[in-house]
């Protein structure tokens, strides 16, 4: 029987392994691909991290490259954790897919496509990133995920639809509005937020305002699916007015179709007021941080496009979790597993690499490993006191 599996080698699995080798517990980290695959397979070619490179921190980790202010892209980030994973000859077995979890006597079983497996402690380590989630919207065209957009050149030519305003979505319809394609953009929740502000990045303000370190215990209700600030690598701010400016037509959200042409709620002008609602309570947070004086920022007024049949459809709406393979009863009334702090109440059922697990950035480079090394300690204190039991 190993001590502990851990399902997942992205970051968050291999910061677990690094913890786990530190403490010297055997162990072994199964991947159903290579290590860091999501950081190629599911990003497009022009993807870059939202946070610098100097907050790319793991367990005895850290960016060390020329360009600590500038923003990795996916190749470079899977290039990063590969030499985290030699730096310390993790345990990683890739091509092994977790099919089937559940309790046995003294521990879990594993099924895998490589046989089956016992352990005493199993860590979930697949992150958020492993379901693409599409709307139950049946679209009379070619349509694809974001996880498999590449490029403006990969798609068919024509009118492109990108539904969904959160980073993902306003970043790839900047490309292809840049490309030169009629690029028209559904536009739902989604939250504002300046790149620079005073003179320092987004991410610095975060950082010195512990608004990165914020736990979820400090929220008025439950983060749920609450949008992700919509930033891109650089200096430049990227909103849905901007886009407007730059030739993207914009729209409400997508209800549905009419034949081949879409159709839009009426909503466009409340979601991008609600968006820069986000980006003045921002500002106003540093500055109160400052000692400043501060104002909301004008309204801005972005005209709704003319809606067109699309050639394609992206759908920009993000992923959801993937633990239907689970079987244990951890599961609340919306098939969410329940834990706190990444502990389930399934004795040896561990989870991490969530989004809001416990910090606003347990899910990030910068964040996963405090997650792990907690992990780590209750696996640690769980085992010692068995063996002072026996």
């Amino acid at each position: 029987m190993i001590d502990t599996v851990i399902v997942g080698a992205g970051q968050a699995g291999l910061a677990m392994s690094h913890c786990l080798t530190a403490q010297g517990r055997d162990h072994v980290v199964l991947e159903r691909a290579a290590v860091a695959d999501s950081w190629r397979s599911r990003r497009w070619d022009s993807f870059t991290l939202l946070s610098p490179n100097r907050l790319a921190r793991l367990p005895d980790w850290r960016y060390s490259g020329p360009d600590p202010g500038g923003f990795m892209t996916g190749e470079e980030v899977a290039r990063y954790l590969e030499d985290y994973a030699h730096s310390f000859s993790a345990p990683v077995r890739v091509g092994v897919d977790v099919r089937r979890l559940y309790r046995v006597a003294g521990g879990w079983r594993l099924e895998t496509s490589a046989g089956r497996l016992r352990a005493g402690n199993v860590v979930v380590a697949t992150g958020e990133m492993t379901r693409p989630r599409i709307p139950d919207v049946v679209a009379p065209v070619p349509s694809l995920h974001t996880a498999d957009y590449r490029n403006p050149a990969a798609l068919p030519a024509g009118p492109v639809l990108v539904v969904g305003a959160g980073p993902s979505g306003q970043q790839i319809a900047l490309e292809l509005v840049r490309a030169g394609r009629e690029v028209h953009l559904a536009v739902g929740r989604h939250k504002a937020m300046p790149r620079r502000y005073r003179g320092r990045d987004a991410y610095d303000w975060m950082e010195r305002l512990g608004m990165l370190d914020r736990t979820v215990d400090t929220l008025p209700h439950p983060p749920g699916r609450t949008p992700h600030a919509v930033l891109t690598g650089g200096t430049r701010d990227l909103d849905v007015p901007r886009l407007v400016a730059e030739g993207v037509q914009a729209h409400g959200r997508l209800l549905g179709f009419d034949g081949a042409v879409p159709v839009f709620a009426d909503d466009l002008a409340e979601s991008v007021a609600a968006a820069d609602r986000n980006a003045d309570r921002f500002r106003a947070a540093v500055d109160a941080h400052l000692g400043l004086p501060t104002a909301p920022a004008a309204p801005r007024a972005v005209p709704a496009g003319t809606p067109a049949a699309p050639a394609v459809t992206v759908w920009a709406t993000g992923f959801s979790r993937d633990h239907d393979w689970i079987e244990a009863p951890v599961f609340d009334t919306d098939g969410r597993v329940v834990h706190h702090r990444g502990v389930t109440p399934a004795a040896g059922l561990y989870l991490l690499g969530l989004r809001w697990q416990w910090r606003r950035s347990s899910s990030f480079l910068d964040g996963v490993g405090r997650d792990a090394e907690h992990l780590a300690e209750v696996i640690e204190a769980r085992s010692s006191a068995s063996l002072l039991a026996a």
